[in-house]
């Protein structure tokens, strides 16, 4: 018994190990995510940047960010799992300081903020 009860424990310890090393991730961060895509047989690597708006799952496997930013007036959000291999890098651009640790607000506020920049553009 003792025997399995080790093997258990060096898979956990080898599976936590396997995860990539990523930078510390909060929500109000601006980030680049460097996403590799496949076209036919090439592969590319495609970059989304946006302000994080969530963060889901903590450190384990199954954690993922909710990326948004705004393209051509209309907001794109993306969900990305961590550690996925699709992921080959995440730079961090700016760092935020916010209240709160899901930033669904700004899906509105934005929007809000864009017409009222409009607004006084049109008025100048």
């Amino acid at each position: 018994m003792e025997r399995k009860t080790d093997e258990k424990i060096k898979d956990k310890n080898q599976s936590k190990t396997d995860l990539q090393i990523l930078p510390e991730i909060k929500s109000g961060q601006t980030i680049k995510v460097h996403q590799k895509v496949k076209e036919g047989d090439k592969e590319r690597i495609q970059i989304f940047e946006g302000i994080v708006i969530a963060h889901k799952g903590g450190r384990s496997k199954s954690a993922t960010i909710t990326v948004r930013k705004i393209s051509a007036d209309i907001g794109v959000e993306r969900i990305f799992p961590l550690h996925s291999p699709q992921i080959s890098k995440i730079e961090i651009v700016k760092k935020g300081r916010v209240r709160r640790s899901k930033l669904y607000f700004l899906r509105h506020s934005r929007k809000q903020l864009n017409d009222q920049i409009k607004i006084e553009k049109t008025k100048s």
